[in-house]
């Protein structure tokens, strides 16, 4: 018995949208994918989360018809979500799949259309401020929009997604005044100059993470100690050096934006600047949060620019939490040399492109918006190792 063949399928197929997806993944809806892209690209990056069960057969890519042992291995009563890497392929596979009487539908756009989904949270920091966090859900990239009387500014913008930006602050009735980076980012491309192209907005960027920098766009320089106004609010600078020698915190009131230093779920890794100085770096990434960090009080909220699958969302979907929640973290409690040992031996692969990403972010290549997007998807792994928190 053959399987069924999706050559000659004319018939338009269901498809759902990426957002809708990710709701019902939220509501805690079962939810069953078929990922048919090859192996190596699954192994790289696939959605994941305790809601999902996902299935991948690159094979199907390959043949003329959906197998017949892989039929009697999907779920009848489920609906089967197909996707690809950009959405034609997979629209193929769920017509066959109604044509044997599966509920299927193929994801739009594929994994493309999934890397563009991006969504606005606000923390809710009892400060004289709005702290929105943007999340992309693909990646684990986080970005802040600080609001303040008629104000804004915007902390470790991604420049596919300038406009969100933008266009909240509209809608918000604020101007933006500053953009700037936590440090030169390795995972994705910054926004910060792109920001800066559409808006009145000033580039800011941390002094010690300015070498090798060159910006097409004019920025100001800012030092550990420093403070920017935004509105009624400080932002006051932190420079926390470890991930990168340039790493900046940035706190406002109780809230600290500790970029790719400390995450809700682990610490930073030390060696996407310089493999070569990893465990010096992990030296200097033990002092900052150490030193920095936890001699803030407990009730500071930290506002990371990542998270992982491991990350819990708080109930206001925001991925932050309060220094005192952080003590489930080894990591934190370990003494110097266990702690950099910990760290250097724990690093995940480096996440794809991330030489090509640096040297963008640095205004040593310059790739259109099509190009710079292509640089992104996948995983982060700006992390040591999820491994750091205990239950």
């Amino acid at each position: 018995m053959t399987g069924a063949s999706f050559l000659h399928i004319e018939e338009e197929v269901e498809s759902i949208a990426p957002r809708q997806l990710k709701e019902q993944n939220d509501s805690g809806e079962d939810v069953f994918v078929l990922d048919i892209r090859s192996e190596d690209d699954f192994d790289e990056w696939h959605i994941d989360d305790e809601n999902v069960e996902i299935v991948n057969n690159p094979s199907l890519q390959l043949l003329d018809d959906v197998p017949e042992d892989l039929l009697t291995a999907l779920p009848e009563e489920r609906t089967i979500t197909v996707l690809c890497a950009k959405g034609g392929s997979s629209e193929l596979i769920v017509g066959a799949l109604q044509a044997e009487g599966y509920d299927a539908n193929h994801l739009e756009r594929g994994m493309k259309g999934w890397a563009r989904l991006y969504e606005y949270t606000e923390r809710d920091a009892d400060i004289d401020a709005t702290i929105a966090q943007y999340q992309r859900p693909s990646s684990g990239c986080l970005a802040y929009l600080v609001v303040s009387n008629d104000e804004a500014a915007v902390i470790d913008a991604l420049r596919a997604f300038a406009e969100n930006y933008i266009q909240d602050a509209r809608t918000l009735g604020v101007e933006i005044k500053y953009t700037l980076d936590t440090h030169i980012h390795a995972d994705h491309i910054s926004g910060v100059r792109t920001v800066v192209e559409q808006t009145n907005a000033t580039a800011i960027m941390p002094a010690a993470a300015s070498r090798g920098v060159g910006y097409d766009r004019s920025y100001e320089i800012i030092e550990d100690g420093d403070t920017l106004m935004v509105g009624d609010v400080e932002i006051n600078v932190l420079h926390t050096p470890g991930h990168t020698t340039g790493m900046t915190a940035y706190k406002v009131e109780n809230v600290l934006l500790t970029g790719d230093e400390l995450f809700t779920e682990s610490i930073a890794r030390p060696d996407l600047e310089d493999p070569e100085t990893a465990t010096d770096a992990a030296t200097m990434l033990y002092k900052s949060p150490i030193k920095k960090v936890l001699t803030q009080p407990e009730n500071t909220i930290i506002a990371p620019t990542h998270f992982s699958d491991a990350a819990t969302p708080n109930n206001d979907d925001t991925s932050t939490k309060t220094l005192g929640e952080l003590d489930t973290m080894d990591a934190l409690s370990m003494n110097k040399d266990t702690f950099v040992a910990f760290v250097v031996s724990n690093m995940p692969s480096k996440s794809v492109n991330y030489e090509a990403i640096i040297a963008t972010n640095l205004g040593q290549k310059s790739p259109d918006a099509k190009e710079a997007f292509e640089l992104e998807p996948g995983p982060n792994n700006c992390a040591a190792s999820t491994e750091a928190l205990t239950n």
